[in-house]
């Protein structure tokens, strides 16, 4: 049977990033990710990703401005994936439409903090981390996270079927803590991955009750 076929959306900088984008790679090539990486999609034209889709054999496909619903619908078109891994991406998806393959069903994300409480605009990348910190600090929160969600028209408000919880440490700072939640997306997200596109977990792209994940699986872990 074939494997289905995943196409990476993955800003990274102008400097560097990238690094979950290769671990999804590297994890189809006889790791935990059963499916195939057809190319990766960056907004910076040469930057971390572009650097690393070339030292692994990966196309890579730039997304300049604007970044809009028809857009969207090409990458995916041209691309012939069948799902849409938004790995570090920081743009808003637009485009989604059910009777297409880019889809609320097809489209999932990692983000690296509890959702929802710490998502939506603005709440990305260190500001998660910053914000995790803060939030420690007045003593709302004892733990950070990884999640993992399907996306809708909405930052980080699609259905949630993926966290780990990873401890906040007295010592931590938003740098400590965001190289932990860093090491537990690497470890986590090629696995989580593969059962989103071999149709484990799934929902129907409308309603957040209707998540379905197998039997005996647990949203939530603790690292």
């Amino acid at each position: 049977m074939s494997r289905s076929k995943v196409l990476v959306f993955a800003s990274g900088s102008a400097e560097g990033g990238g690094s979950g984008f290769e671990k999804l790679v590297l994890a189809s090539r006889g790791g935990a990710l059963d499916a195939d990486i057809v190319a990766v999609v960056s907004n910076h034209a040469n930057g971390g990703v572009r650097a690393r889709a070339g030292k692994i054999g990966v196309p890579f496909l730039h997304f300049p401005k604007p970044w809009i619903g028809e857009a969207y619908q090409k990458f995916a078109t041209d691309s012939g994936a069948d799902f849409f891994a938004l790995s570090g991406w920081l743009k808003l998806v637009t485009g989604l439409d059910p009777t297409t393959r880019f889809n609320s069903r097809t489209v999932f994300n990692i983000h690296p903090g509890p959702l929802p409480e710490f998502g939506g605009p603005g709440l990305y990348g260190h500001h998660v981390h910053e914000a995790v910190i803060a939030a420690f600090g007045r003593r709302e929160i004892e733990h950070s996270a990884v999640s993992m969600h399907f996306v809708t028209g909405e930052y980080d408000r699609g259905p949630v079927f993926f966290r780990c919880m990873v401890k906040i440490n007295d010592d931590d700072t938003a740098d400590t803590i965001g190289t932990r939640v860093n090491q537990q997306e690497h470890i986590h997200q090629p696995r989580i991955t593969s059962m989103v596109v071999n149709g484990l977990i799934k929902w129907d792209g409308i309603n957040p009750g209707s998540l379905e994940v197998p039997a005996g699986y647990s949203i939530e872990c603790f690292a």
